[in-house]
Formats: structure tokens, C-alpha cells, sequence
């Protein structure tokens, strides 16, 4: 059993999902790379079928499933003790993996997130309004004091993640796994990450749309049983 699963949705990521998984693959740790090719219609695929690691899975989705129907494929296969979640652009970095698992095995958190926030969040100025707006309303509502709920970086264990029956199919799985852990009595700790955010222009995806959804799933998963 590899001590982390990495896992990777992707949809139209030629420009960075070779360079990622270099950089992953350097990251001195034992781990799987399971990659979700989400119906890409830009080369993705075929770059993908191009990389050999020996701890390298790909899955080809053939049509775009939404981001958390990626993420639930790549659970299904993953066999780490860890699983993590990792963005194919390159706005995350992977060798903040080593300390965010140690923070989940020196603690009693269930759920570790890799918040941008401490070190001086630089993105988007609208996300970063939107994101602080989002996080307040999840903690009020929740009880909670989370610094960074939309972090693409959540790790848990492989057990834990498939005891939260996610069903989300879109970028809700974000909203969903947060919920579900604050619902089930899970203690979530944050660690500062680095974050070098990309314009839409270089590919971002996310949209103020989805802001209104993220604000629609936390009322449905607060009040829900």
C-alpha cells in the first residue's frame, strides 16, 4: 500500500499536465499518481499516454464528468493510506505534500487543508472576495473557523474519504467534503501552502457561477440529513 494517492482530475490541461507530474514524481515520497482524464479535448490524452511512471494510473473519461465525478473515479482506484487532491494546472505545489501529511499524523484532524490565506493570498481579486465571503458563510453556519474552505488541497485517509459517501459531480465536491467531515465530528486543521494562481486567460476554470452554487450546496448540506 503506497502511504499517498494523488489524485488528478484533468480536462484540457496540455499546457501543464506533463510538468505537474514532474514535479510530483519528484517528491521523495511513497505514492501513486492516478490520473483522471475528464474527455479532454485539447491533446490532453495523448500526452498522458506518452508519460511512464511506474506508479502512474491514468483513466480516460470519455466524455467531461465535472470535476467531482473525476475525483469519484479516481477514489475508486486509489490505494493509498492518503489521498489527496491535486489540481492539473500548476497553481498548487506539490512538495507541500510532505507537510501536510505530517500534519494529519500529528494531529487528531481527520481533514487537512492546505490554506493559501496564511501566506498572503494572491489570486484573483474577485475570488479572493468571493472565497473569504464563502468561507464566512460556511463557518457560520457550521460553527467552524476554517481559513481556506476551497483549497484544492484536502487530504485525508483513503477511509475516510469513502466514509463521507460523496456524490457531487461537479466543483460542489468541494462544499460536499467539507460538510460531510464537519457533520461526521471530524476535525479539519489547516497548513499554510504555496499558490501561484493562473488567469483565465491561462486556463482558470472556475467562474462566478460557481460561487452561487458553492453558497446553494452549504445551505442544502447544512439543513440536510
Amino acid at each position: 500500500m503506497p502511504l499517498l494517492s494523488v489524485i488528478i482530475p484533468a480536462y484540457n490541461e496540455a499546457g501543464t499536465i506533463q510538468k505537474l507530474l514532474e514535479k510530483i514524481n519528484g517528491v521523495n515520497i511513497d505514492k501513486e499518481i492516478i490520473v483522471i482524464d475528464n474527455g479532454s479535448q485539447d491533446g490532453t490524452d495523448k500526452i498522458l499516454r506518452g508519460i511512464k511512471y511506474a506508479d502512474l494510473k491514468v483513466i480516460h473519461h470519455v466524455t467531461n464528468r465535472g470535476k467531482g465525478g473525476a475525483v469519484l473515479t479516481g477514489l475508486s482506484a486509489a490505494s493509498g493510506e492518503f489521498v489527496i487532491i491535486q489540481d492539473a494546472d500548476l497553481e498548487y505545489d506539490p512538495s507541500d505534500y510532505p507537510r501536510l501529511i505530517d500534519a494529519i499524523k500529528n494531529s487528531n484532524a481527520g481533514l487537512v487543508l492546505g490554506s493559501r490565506f496564511y501566506r498572503g493570498y494572491r489570486g484573483l481579486l474577485l475570488h479572493r472576495i468571493g472565497n473569504k465571503f464563502i468561507t464566512r458563510l460556511l463557518n457560520l453556519l457550521f460553527k467552524t473557523k476554517l481559513n481556506d474552505y476551497a483549497t484544492c488541497y484536502k487530504l485525508a485517509s483513503r477511509a475516510t474519504y469513502r466514509g463521507l459517501n460523496l456524490k457531487g459531480t461537479g466543483f460542489n465536491i468541494e462544499v460536499e467534503i467539507i460538510c460531510n467531515c464537519i457533520k461526521q465530528g471530524l476535525a479539519i486543521a489547516e497548513v499554510p501552502v504555496s499558490y501561484f494562481p493562473r488567469t483565465y486567460r491561462q486556463g482558470k476554470k472556475i467562474r462566478w457561477l460557481d460561487g452561487l452554487w458553492a453558497i446553494f450546496y452549504i445551505f442544502k448540506y447544512r439543513f440536510s440529513s
